[in-house]
C-alpha cells in the first residue's frame, strides 16, 4: 500500500518557497504522492475554509513536476464541472506526459454554491454534468496526448455518498472517500464491487488515545493511526492519502507541525514491530 498526503495550496502561510519545500519533504520521507486541492472562484463559502492565495491545481502540479523526480502528482479533487471536459483532457495529458507518467486525476462534484453561481455553471446539475464529463475524459483518455502517445491517467472518482461509489463503479479507476470512519470505509468497500479504493484520511497525532465510535481514521496517537493503516491495508486499499489540514487556515503558516506528523507515521511504518 502506498502513501501520500495531501499539500495545502492555499491560505496564508502558503507561497512558492513553502510548496517547494512540500515537495522537497514528500520526496525526502518517500512518499508515494503529492496531492493538491482546487477552488477558481475564491467565492466567501470558499473563502472561509480555504482562503487566497489558492493556487490553481493544474498550474501547481506542473510547475511542482519541474521540482521532483519520483512522487506522483495528483488532484483531491478537481471540482469536475468548473472546466469543459475536453480542455480538462487535454491539461490532465498534457501533465501526465511532461511528467513521465505521474499524474493522479482525481475529481469529484464539488459543494460550494457560490463558485459555482460565480463560474456560471448550474449548482443542482453538479452530479449530472459530472457524470457527463467522465463520459467525455473517458471516451478522450490516450487521445489527446502531446506526442501522440496514448497515456492511461487513473481517475479517481471521489465523495462520500452512495452516488459517489456509484459514479467511481461507473467511471473510475478507484473510489476515493475523504475523511471517513474505519468502520464506515470497511462497510462500503465490502458492500460494493469498488474498482479500487483509495481513501483521504486524516492525519492528527495526538498525546492521548481518541475513543469513540465517531473517530476519524487517521486522528488518535501514532499507534492508533499506524494501526488504521494497516486495517485500510488489509481492507485492500492501494493507496492512502493523508490529510495533515484540519479546517484553520492559519495551520498553513505551521507547515512544520504537518511535517514533523508525516514523519513519524513515515519513519515508524518502516520500523518493524
Amino acid at each position: 500500500m502506498q502513501l501520500g498526503v495531501n499539500v495545502p495550496n492555499f491560505g496564508p502561510g502558503t507561497d512558492p518557497g513553502v510548496l517547494r519545500e512540500w515537495a522537497r519533504t514528500v520526496e525526502d520521507l518517500g512518499l508515494d504522492l503529492l496531492m493538491v486541492s482546487d477552488h477558481v472562484a475564491v467565492t466567501p463559502d470558499v473563502a472561509e475554509r480555504y482562503p487566497e492565495p489558492f493556487y490553481e491545481p493544474f498550474t501547481t502540479l506542473s510547475w511542482l513536476a519541474g521540482l521532483t523526480t519520483r512522487v506522483r502528482l495528483g488532484t483531491t479533487v478537481l471540482v469536475l464541472p468548473y472546466r469543459h471536459p475536453l480542455l480538462v483532457a487535454r491539461m490532465a495529458a498534457n501533465l501526465d506526459e511532461l511528467s513521465g507518467g505521474r499524474l493522479v486525476l482525481g475529481v469529484g462534484i464539488g459543494w460550494a454554491r457560490q463558485e459555482y453561481d460565480a463560474l456560471g455553471v448550474q449548482f443542482t446539475a453538479r452530479g449530472r454534468l459530472t457524470d457527463e464529463y467522465l463520459e467525455v475524459l473517458r471516451a478522450a483518455r490516450g487521445s489527446v496526448s502531446g506526442s501522440g502517445a496514448a497515456p492511461r491517467i487513473p481517475i479517481w472518482v471521489g465523495g462520500n455518498s452512495e452516488a459517489a461509489i456509484r459514479r467511481a463503479v461507473r467511471f473510475g479507476d478507484a473510489w476515493h472517500p475523504l475523511r471517513g470512519t474505519l468502520a464506515w470505509m470497511r462497510s462500503a468497500v465490502t458492500s460494493h464491487s469498488l474498482p479500487a479504493f483509495a481513501p483521504r484520511i486524516a492525519l492528527r497525532i495526538t498525546a492521548e488515545p481518541v475513543e469513540g465510535h465517531e473517530r476519524l481514521a487517521g486522528v488518535g496517537t501514532l499507534e492508533q493511526i499506524l494501526d488504521d493503516l494497516g486495517q485500510l491495508d488489509r481492507l485492500g486499499a492501494d493507496t492512502v492519502v493523508l490529510d495533515p489540514y484540519h479546517g484553520d487556515p492559519e495551520e498553513t503558516r505551521r507547515p512544520d507541525a504537518a511535517w514533523q506528523a508525516l514523519a513519524a507515521v513515515t519513519t515508524h511504518r518502516r520500523t518493524p514491530s
